[in-house]
């Protein structure tokens, strides 16, 4: 089976459509709960749709971003049994924001582990920006468990990324989001923003980790989306969230993802990736897509990062669709 790139004008002729036009019907879960992973860790999930259907695993960015009841209707729920759920310390899993016990070998085998407790063979698994990266990480420790992925924004934490988004790159495009980002790191300090911020979300005063939680969280909201939303940047002001958000994610990515360099890119299919999108650029998913050549490559113009732009979901919803074929 070979793959292709193909670039999608979609968004030239829906600029005005909303993204919830493109996907299915709001849906409840028939059954949420919490499934304990650890000695500290249990992790919420749902489960939602055809409880026959094709199994899909729903991976949230972050890591720490938690998922939300719209990330359910990327999939038909006629044709999909779709599973979602927090990773440690995010959403609704608990203790919250904890970093102990926390590291991305420990989310890869909670995956194996919420199959295994779904009494799942094999499934689809969706993964978005770091979700994106999880899953990867998932296929190449349980390749026998994957029946396709399904990729959006890719990162795979090379330090050429992490720096380019959180360092120096995305800061030129936008210079006064960028000013604020800074604002609560001393000067002396600038020179290694995420050793800076890592510890200032992890040190004892409270007001300022709540300070750089939210300023930490503002810059990525600002940056996900080509035109930026009120609600997305509405997120940031949530005190629990950005938290979650800020203190797992640079907890992360201080430590290199917990991973060797480049490993990803060494094992790796659809993937979706936006042209201007500023917090995972495309080069990353170009390469990704010469190590796994039988992968069909989608670039969407007039879009960023976010699986809330219109043409992001458009492709997100016609991948899945296209995947409902998929034996089990």
């Amino acid at each position: 089976m070979s793959g292709s790139c193909q670039i999608s004008n979609f968004t030239r002729f829906t600029r005005e459509m909303s993204d919830e036009t493109l996907l299915y019907p709001a849906i409840e879960p028939f059954f949420s709960g919490h499934l304990k992973v650890s000695d500290l860790h249990s992790i919420y999930y749902e489960q939602c749709g055809n409880k026959n259907g094709l199994p899909i695993v729903f991976l949230h960015g972050g890591p720490g971003g938690g998922f939300s009841p719209r990330d359910r209707r990327f999939f038909d729920p006629k044709a999909y049994h779709a599973v979602l759920f927090d990773q440690r310390g995010a959403g609704k899993s608990t203790p919250a924001y904890c970093l102990e016990e926390n590291d991305t070998w420990s989310l890869v085998e909670d995956i194996e582990k919420l199959r295994k407790h779904l009494n799942t063979e094999r499934w689809v698994v969706f993964g978005g920006s770091w979700g994106a990266t999880l899953a990867l990480a998932y296929a190449e420790k349980h390749v026998e468990r994957v029946l396709g992925l399904v990729l959006r924004g890719v990162f795979t934490l090379r330090k050429e990324e992490i720096d380019w988004f959180y360092q120096k790159g995305a800061s030129f495009m936008f210079p006064e989001a960028w000013e604020q980002y800074l604002e609560p790191i001393p000067v002396v300090e600038r020179s290694d923003l995420l050793s800076a911020y890592h510890k200032r979300l992890n040190g004892e005063n409270q007001a300022e980790k709540v300070r750089c939680a939210k300023a930490y969280t503002t810059w990525q909201m600002t940056t996900s989306q080509l035109r930026p939303n009120p609600e997305t940047l509405a997120m940031a002001a949530d005190e629990k969230w950005s938290l979650a958000l800020a203190r797992i994610e640079s907890h992360y990515l201080v430590n290199g993802g917990f991973m060797r360099p480049n490993q990803i890119l060494e094992d790796a299919v659809s993937i979706v990736q936006g042209r201007y999108d500023v917090n995972c650029p495309p080069t990353t998913a170009w390469d990704l897509f010469k190590k796994i050549p039988t992968a069909d490559f989608f670039i969407v113009d007039d879009c960023g990062h976010s699986a809330r732009e219109v043409g992001i979901t458009e492709k997100l919803v016609a991948v899945c669709d296209k995947y409902k074929s998929l034996k089990k």
